[in-house]
């Protein structure tokens, strides 16, 4: 009888220990990993959160206005995307959550049949344990060993019994609470869900609300198409000002780096001519007096000390060729180089040239949003914003123009290697040309145009392509 107990006591010493260390449990892979995407959620939905607020700040500043306009139109666009866009994580809030809760199930279910598992056996047990006190009395059973080793190896082996269903009913209690703890927590996940959902219900009714508002303001533009076509001619002009004026700063700044580039060309040929000649110089000097020392020796006579000195002294090596420049194809400096690879291991990182806004104008060619048929091209990004906010430089260099320009305000282009970034529509500007900037250094602010819209135009160049700005900014 002594074995069949011992083992039994064992058994549910190793059982209790694998339900303490969590095997009952769904795997620890698929908790971290439910855990990072909850994560890894409830960030975009902040992020996008503090978006649809700067939209919605700006949008009421344009929606102020009296006269509706494409300011304020980009603006609702942005307002419908951001919103979509949250209802999209909503959803995929109300799927993790599901998900979450199917998981909690899962465990729950384990739980319970491991703890019946548990209550019938621990019953078996105290059952055998019964009906072996009947047919042996612990007393007995000790008093009736041979010797003192064998009564307590009988007393340890009763104690060990002892321990082993203490052990069993803290495994027990262990079990039961945590499968109170999953179900609490299965609850609560199932509050949250009802949450979500309502709060789904509420931002799409604003969405329909927000395509309702933006239909009234197509409408009412589509009245005003003579205005609108206005309107685009005067900013194709500004347009095409501006990248005419980016576009012969860049063509000064290569001509001028060509024209660097030539003149210390030339002060290197002009050098390396010089050594040549001096080298020929020496080699010649050289040559003359080991005649001389030779024509002597063959005399008999001892030879001129200056031209034996000119003899022993070695001979100078051949000027090396100058090494290829890499610089040269774009003809850039040391520091415009080490400016300009830093300017393009950026991106992706560069802060935003104002701290709050949105992108209401992506770049390229698209459809004209009311006039039909009709096509423009942003050269940049087109980025509302409050009125006043500050524009800031979005890296270090060097300031290679100020101008006013109709359509355009003040604009300001800042030199940064063989890379260029132009502000356009700003009110005022704090920089003058071949200052030095830092990044996030203040320029200037923006101009807020007749229809109350607060909007700077932001362009990247790299020598003469147009480079798409959202690349190299930084996610927002």
């Amino acid at each position: 009888m002594r074995i069949p107990l011992l083992f039994l006591s064992l058994r549910w010493l190793l059982v209790g220990s694998l339900l303490l260390l969590g095997l009952m449990q769904p795997p620890a892979a698929i908790a971290q990993q439910t855990q990072r995407s909850r994560q890894a959620l409830e960030k975009e939905k902040k992020q996008n959160i503090e978006k649809m607020n700067q939209i919605r700040t700006v949008l009421k500043q344009t929606a102020s206005e009296k006269q509706v306009s494409m300011g304020q139109l980009k603006a609702l666009d942005q307002q419908i995307q951001t919103q979509s866009r949250q209802i999209g994580l909503l959803n995929k809030d109300l799927q993790l959550t599901e998900s979450e809760i199917a998981e909690l199930r899962q465990a729950s279910r384990a739980l319970t049949r491991d703890l019946e598992k548990l209550k019938d056996e621990y019953g078996s047990m105290v059952y055998a344990a019964d009906k072996r006190r009947q047919q042996v009395n612990p007393l007995g059973f000790l008093f009736a060993s041979d010797n003192f080793n064998q009564l307590v190896a009988r007393y340890r082996y009763l104690r060990q019994y002892s321990d082993a269903r203490q052990s069993q009913v803290r495994q027990m209690n262990n079990v039961q609470t945590m499968l109170q703890g999953k179900q609490q927590t299965t609850q609560r996940k199932r509050q949250q869900q009802r949450g979500t959902l309502v709060v789904k219900m509420s931002e799409t009714k604003k969405l329909e609300l927000l395509k309702v508002e933006k239909n009234q303001v197509v409408k009412a533009l589509g009245q005003k198409e003579t205005e609108l076509r206005t309107e685009l001619a005067e900013s194709r002009r500004a347009v095409s000002q501006l990248e005419s004026m980016i576009t012969r700063i860049i063509a000064r700044e290569a001509r001028e780096r060509a024209e660097r580039e030539a003149r210390e060309r030339a002060e290197r040929e002009r050098i390396e001519r010089v050594a040549r000649l001096e080298a020929a110089r020496k080699a010649a000097e050289r040559k003359k007096a080991e005649a001389a020392v030779a024509a002597a020796e063959k005399a008999g006579e001892k030879p001129n000390p200056a031209d034996v000195a000119k003899v022993e002294r070695p001979a100078d090596p051949e000027p090396a060729p100058p090494k290829p420049d890499e610089r040269r194809n774009n003809n850039l400096n040391d520091e415009e180089t080490a400016l300009a690879s830093s300017f393009a291991s950026s991106r992706a990182r560069l802060p935003w040239p104002v701290g709050r806004g949105f992108v209401s104008d992506h770049f390229g060619r698209r459809p004209h949003a009311v006039l039909k048929g009709i096509y423009v091209e942003n050269q940049g990004v087109d980025i509302q914003t409050n009125a006043g906010e500050g524009v800031r430089s979005v890296y270090d260099g060097i300031v290679q123009d100020v101008a006013n320009m109709p359509g355009m305000n003040n604009v300001v282009a800042i030199q940064h290697g063989n890379y260029f970034t132009v502000y356009a529509k700003l009110r005022s500007v704090s920089v003058r040309v071949g200052q030095r900037v830092k990044a996030r250094e203040t320029i200037g602010t923006v101009a807020t145009d007749k229809n109350g819209v607060s909007e700077i135009q932001f362009q990247i160049w790299k020598e003469f392509t147009k480079l798409n700005p959202e690349s190299w900014l930084a996610p927002r």
